[in-house]
């Protein structure tokens, strides 16, 4: 179904649907060409990777294969709208109209590592705001979705619908139990800033996870799986699906600007509302709750 693309001519809901269904297709290529690419019987696996803004920022053959896949499969549903992925790029400028912001592959030095914590990562946004989004677990099959007041909910066996889980966020009032993940750039300097950070909080906190994923992290806040999740220097792109999914299961958000970029180094924080401003206030405390 091809839709006009005005922002007063379609539904959250239908966003969500499309950026389901084209996320669901971006993991089923991404799953089906990981043993080709990086198998026990790939023949060259140096010649499927590339770097990008540093020797430790991997790009793969399958990033690339797959933000072609999800820009194609837009453009014969939504046409005229905008696209700001993390490989082809598009204008960071909010622009009129929907504009989707994709992520084909959060996670990638996971992926090619074998280390299941790998997602797809689609969102519309109608003004710089996430109004419905996707972000499909690739390993483990699970597709975490929302709309804008709609609630989020996850499909596991995401190939095969049905079995919709409703999420909602942890009633949790104590910082000292609280579960946080996080993540850490690709620059040296921010990494040394985002350690001290780790440092100070460690010891007020339940434990710190680093799954490697930020659009995860984020469903795992909206899932109950965390309780906290916090990032300085995410790119739209990272956060424009999760937060939402997050929002919409219960948690408090902050965000970056949507025409933010990571060498802003500003913060993403989303947690379950009982924590949220022990947390704020926490990372305050450390000069770290705006930009690092």
């Amino acid at each position: 179904m091809v839709s006009d693309s005005s922002s007063d001519a379609v539904s959250a809901t239908e966003l969500r649907e499309i950026a389901l269904e084209v996320a669901l297709a971006a993991a089923a290529h991404i799953r089906r060409r990981r043993p080709e690419l990086f198998g026990h019987e790939a023949r060259d696996r140096a010649a499927a990777v590339a770097t990008k803004s540093s020797r430790t920022d991997p790009v793969t053959v399958a990033d690339t294969e797959a933000e072609a896949l999800i820009r194609d499969r837009l453009a014969a549903l939504r046409p005229d709208d905008a696209i700001l992925g993390e490989e082809e790029g598009g204008s960071i400028e909010v622009p009129g109209g929907v504009r989707w912001v994709v992520d084909p592959i959060d996670g990638t030095v996971n992926f090619l590592y074998g280390v299941p914590a790998y997602a797809v990562s689609i969102a519309a946004q109608i003004d710089g705001v996430s109004v419905a989004g996707a972000v499909v677990d690739v390993a483990r099959d699970v597709a975490y979705h929302a709309a804008r007041g709609d609630g989020a909910c996850c499909r596991s066996g995401a190939a095969a619908p049905g079995g919709e889980i409703p999420l909602s966020c942890n009633d949790i009032a104590d910082l000292d139990v609280a579960l946080v993940a996080t993540g850490f750039g690709y620059d040296a300097e921010l990494r040394r800033a985002q350690g001290a950070v780790v440092a100070d909080l460690l010891p007020r906190v339940r434990d710190i996870r680093r799954i490697g994923s930020a659009a995860l992290d984020l469903c795992m806040v909206a899932s109950g799986q965390a309780d906290v999740h916090y990032e300085h220097g995410l790119s739209p792109w990272d956060w424009a699906a999760g937060s939402l999914i997050a929002s919409e299961a219960g948690a408090r958000v902050m965000t970056p600007a949507a025409d933010s970029r990571s060498v802003d180094r500003a913060l993403t924080l989303v947690a379950a509302p009982g924590v949220f401003d022990q947390f704020a206030d926490a990372l305050a405390g450390v000069n770290a709750l705006g930009a690092l």
